[in-house]
């Protein structure tokens, strides 16, 4: 596990729309881990427009995710989407199973319709982690999660821009 978050960029010339699935579920580090990512992206990004959807539980992220990015309802594709969700371990295999499908489902959307997606449903031990990853700043998980979403967006209009293809063009 990393030990800080990556280091801060300025993404002030990054335009495009963010989707961000949020889980309901242990709501007091998902409410948390959503403010520090609009925060970030507020403050990193301000031509970014942000769409929150809130979902259930962590289960249910992925099939946001899909619905996101193949019909979204403002209708504009977004850059990226980002998943965010905590799954506290307890004394049987359910949690696990359920991190491990949800990693598998949101890599299997990103390849398949080639929009980012950034996974930031955290599977951990206990609320102190959950309070390390989602409350305090130095491993602040939805800071991290907004920073990838906007390097990838970023890296995706430098390729394109590079190639004379489609500039800001992420399908």
């Amino acid at each position: 596990m990393s030990t800080e978050l990556p280091k801060k960029s300025d993404f002030r010339t990054v335009g495009g729309h963010i989707t961000v699935v949020t889980s309901r579920y242990n709501e007091k580090y998902t409410s948390a881990l959503l403010q520090n990512c609009l925060d970030e992206i507020a403050e990193t990004a301000p031509g970014v427009e942000v769409e929150v959807v809130r979902v259930p539980g962590a289960f249910e992220v992925p099939v946001m995710v899909k619905r996101a990015i193949q019909k979204p309802a403002s209708g504009v594709v977004p850059g990226a989407v980002i998943g965010l969700g905590v799954i506290l371990r307890g004394s049987t295999a359910h949690a696990d199973l359920i991190g491990s499908a949800i990693t598998t489902q949101l890599l299997s959307i990103a390849c398949e319709t080639l929009v980012p997606v950034i996974h930031e449903v955290l599977l951990l031990d206990n609320e102190e982690q959950a309070f390390a990853r989602c409350i305090a700043s130095l491993l602040n998980r939805g800071r991290e999660a907004a920073r990838a979403a906007l390097a990838m967006m970023s890296e995706i209009d430098s390729y394109y821009d590079k190639r004379g293809g489609r500039s800001g063009s992420r399908n």
